[in-house]
């Protein structure tokens, strides 16, 4: 292997790492941009300049000392996307508190198991959002919860209790508070949607976040001129970590669209005000493209934005830059227990790099592609285990050292179980999951390339292949297809021919189903499964 480049590499950067709290960071940014606009909430139209947005958290943080909140305590959220979610994150931050982001997809059990699991003395919850009655599923689970102490709901008699046992404590002993807190300390804790068994607690330092959110607002050229269209959830490092702390490092506007994502509501918040950046998934901005009248809405204010969560097409990143004016639009990669980001793609990289690659290493994070079996780092150019190491490694699982060790080594690497190619130029390319990689009669197959490629047939809107049981070949290959026209889908004959001619015959699929819709996350990922499951004795064979 003499000569060869080993798949390793370390971002360098000249911006140093923030040594700040949370809390301080904010103050900074209150101290610049007193007068700039810092949270806009469109469903209500209340905005906060950033001199306000700092009054209400500090009046939040004095709030939950008045109850009783003490360093270290576990303070839940469990609500859509609202001002009051925002509120909540950053006066839990300034007294020390360690937020707990509870799922609004989550029903009583998984409720249940989460406020036990991590101790949540005090929930501030949603009231009712869609389908799901959370005041009637906190009282079903209340009794099970003994650390549950108080709960305070949104726009409910009980959030003023909260905001009124603000006046027993005084702003002194908020600071005298804030001094005793470490960059280092444990801030929040998301709970990872696992496929098998309960979820787990990735417990987060403010080290990790505020840092991950600033240099992910740094690669993509923030400054206190940016307004950023957040129509993720906030429950995920993707609303909280890369859209908050990415606008308040930076001391930009952050916008909350609608409660829950809406693609019209989203477009109209762009137009009317004058966003500047747009967060999503593939699959929104897939919807937000396919509205009709899409061409009304004034997007000429976008310039950049964030897609992550899941593999962009090439058409849909083509029209991302060409008809929402979104020319720096950057692709992140990463995970919860990493903070998230570790990699991500430049201002100026070219539309091949944006769809074809995750991007490169961030500032500050190392990166590696290993042999899954033996550990050893691979040359460059064949995939693996893609690793990170860095500040944004999670300080563990919440009262889960096992499950922590099983997921950190001993040389603090994060196992990411993704499989991974990094290319000559650094430049890292997202093969597939471990566990999602079919072995169909000895070949390792990845679904990526195979969806790539039926991205180009004509009669397929959206697809995702996964691998299914098969007595001959151990697995055989699914193809798992919307239509672009449902009266006029494809046959598993059309899909063969159409990958004949361009890929193995090992890489064809050999069988077919057609859905209307794809199960997925509430934060965008398609759940391949639940497809698995539900396809996996099927007869539709090729």
């Amino acid at each position: 292997m003499s000569g060869t480049a080993l798949s390793y590499a370390h971002g360098t950067g000249t911006t140093a790492l923030l040594g700040d709290t949370i809390g301080r960071n904010l103050d900074r940014a209150i101290a610049a941009y007193p007068d700039r606009e810092a949270l806009v909430d469109v469903p209500t139209g209340a905005r906060w300049t950033y001199a306000r947005f700092g009054e209400a958290v500090d009046e939040l943080a004095r709030g939950f000392m008045g109850i009783g909140v003490a360093k270290g305590d576990r303070v839940g959220i469990w609500a859509v996307n609202c001002a009051e979610w925002v509120l909540v994150q950053y006066a839990t931050a300034r007294i020390g508190a360690i937020m707990v982001n509870i799922n609004p997809a989550y029903r009583a059990h998984e409720l249940e198991y989460v406020l036990n699991q991590s101790g949540v003395s005090v929930l501030c919850a949603s009231q009712r959002h869609k389908s799901s009655d959370y005041r009637a599923m906190v009282e079903k689970v209340r009794a099970d919860c003994p650390a549950l102490s108080s709960v305070h709901y949104i726009e409910d008699g009980s959030w003023d209790v909260l905001l009124d046992a603000a006046r027993s404590v005084t702003p002194a002993q908020l600071a005298a508070r804030e001094a005793q807190l470490s960059c280092d300390d444990p801030v929040n804790i998301q709970y990872t949607s696992g496929t098998t068994g309960f979820p787990k607690g990735a417990t987060l330092s403010h080290h990790n976040i505020l840092n991950n959110g600033y240099f992910v607002g740094e690669t993509i050229g923030y400054s206190e001129h940016d307004r950023i269209c957040i129509p993720v959830p906030f429950y995920h490092c993707f609303g909280m970590v890369m859209g908050n702390l990415a606008a308040t490092s930076h001391g930009a506007c952050m916008v909350i669209p609608a409660r829950s994502f809406d693609p019209e509501a989203t477009l109209r918040a762009v137009a009317e005000e004058r966003c500047t950046s747009l967060y999503g998934v593939p699959t929104m901005f897939i919807a937000e493209l396919n509205l009709p009248g899409f061409a009304s809405y004034d997007l000429t204010s976008l310039r950049t934005g964030i897609m992550a969560g899941s593999p962009c097409p090439v058409e849909v990143m083509r029209r991302v830059v060409a008809e929402m004016n979104m020319a720096e639009v950057s692709i992140c990669y990463g995970m919860t227990e990493t903070s998230p980001v570790s990699t991500q793609t430049r201002r100026d990289d070219d539309l091949g790099r944006r769809t074809g690659t995750v991007g490169r290493v961030h500032p500050h994070v190392e990166i590696k592609i290993t042999d899954p079996v033996t550990g050893v780092t691979l040359p460059r150019g064949e995939a693996g285990e893609l690793c990170t190491r860095g500040y944004g490694v999670m300080l563990g699982y919440w009262a889960e050292p096992e499950k922590t060790a099983e997921a950190i080594d001993s040389g603090r690497w994060m196992h990411t179980g993704d499989l991974a190619v990094m290319r000559p130029d650094g430049y890292v390319q997202i093969v597939g999951r471990i566990k999602d990689m079919i072995i169909r009669g000895g070949e390792n197959v990845y679904p990526r390339e195979i969806e790539e490629f039926l991205y180009g047939h004509p009669q397929v809107a959206d697809v995702q292949v996964v691998g299914v049981p098969d007595e001959k070949y151990g697995e055989e290959i699914l193809a798992c297809v919307i239509p672009r026209d449902p009266a006029a889908p494809p046959t598993l004959d059309d899909i063969a021919a159409y990958c004949r001619e361009q890929l193995a015959h090992y890489k064809i699929p050999r069988r077919l189903e057609i859905l209307d819709d794809f199960p997925m996350t509430v934060s965008g990922k398609v759940r391949k499964v639940e497809l698995r499951e539900r396809y996996g004795a099927g007869e539709n064979v090729y």
